[in-house]
């Protein structure tokens, strides 16, 4: 079961949509990826109890791709699982530090510490993202869930800071309606080729320990706009192993 369709004007300074296939340093696909907005709208409204997700339908690319070189100090330990954290909170494990700095002469080994990487980032992107709720199963109601979002749209708020791609890199939004001014698209036709389409099994549970499940498409734009396939159309291929939205 599908909610109504919702539209958010979205921009920021700088964007970072990795493609999966740069294994060191990050190359950003030239406009927004589909898990990247899935991203932004549940920032604003996602429940996990509630067993939806959020199904994009259309990207309008409102400002030309421009790219920008950055290099950045970045960490190499990975962050802790969620699981991880709550032992640390409840006292059952004793926390480790993540290192920031060191070499392997302090930490006995290269794999601790930070590192500089090169990024080829986006700058001053803006985009109209329209998308849907998808209910895996009818245990609520749409139209309530269609609602809370559209009124925390409205009010600016969200659960944290939506981004673009990195953390860094915060994205703005602002909800589009019948009474707003439309803003054209830009006059653009590229084949994007394969594009990621998401990280996770969307017809999943959501929840704290799902794997990956890596899902791709071929991503055209027309006129500055690319349709976003439903995840489960036969253009969406994806991997067999299953994870969790």
């Amino acid at each position: 079961m599908r909610g109504q369709t919702h539209c958010l004007e979205v921009w920021g300074d700088f964007a970072c949509f990795t493609r999966p296939e740069m294994k060191v340093e990050r190359f950003s696909y030239p406009v927004i990826t589909p898990s990247a907005a899935r991203g932004i709208f549940d920032a604003i409204y996602f429940k996990r109890s509630y067993g939806f997700y959020w199904q994009i339908e259309r990207v309008e690319v409102l400002a030309f791709p421009k790219y920008v070189a950055l290099r950045r100090n970045e960490v190499k330990d990975k962050a802790p699982s969620e699981r991880t954290l709550w032992a640390w909170m409840e006292r059952r494990e004793e926390p480790e530090p993540l290192w920031a700095d060191g070499d392997r002469d302090s930490l006995g080994t290269d794999q601790k510490g930070r590192t500089q990487r090169q990024t080829m980032a986006l700058q001053d992107v803006r985009y109209q993202i329209h998308a849907h709720i998808r209910l895996r199963h009818e245990t609520h109601d749409i139209r309530e869930l269609d609602e809370q979002f559209a009124r925390r749209a409205r009010t600016g708020k969200c659960f944290y800071q939506p981004y673009f791609g990195c953390r860094e890199f915060p994205a703005y939004f602002e909800p589009v309606d019948e009474t707003s001014p439309r803003k054209p698209a830009i006059g653009l036709d590229l084949d994007l080729g394969w594009m990621l389409y998401d990280v996770f099994d969307l017809n999943l549970a959501n929840d704290s320990f799902g794997k990956p499940s890596i899902s791709v498409f071929h991503a055209r734009m027309s006129r500055g706009v690319i349709e976003i396939p439903p995840y489960n159309s036969s253009e969406v291929r994806k991997n067999e192993e299953a994870g969790h939205a």
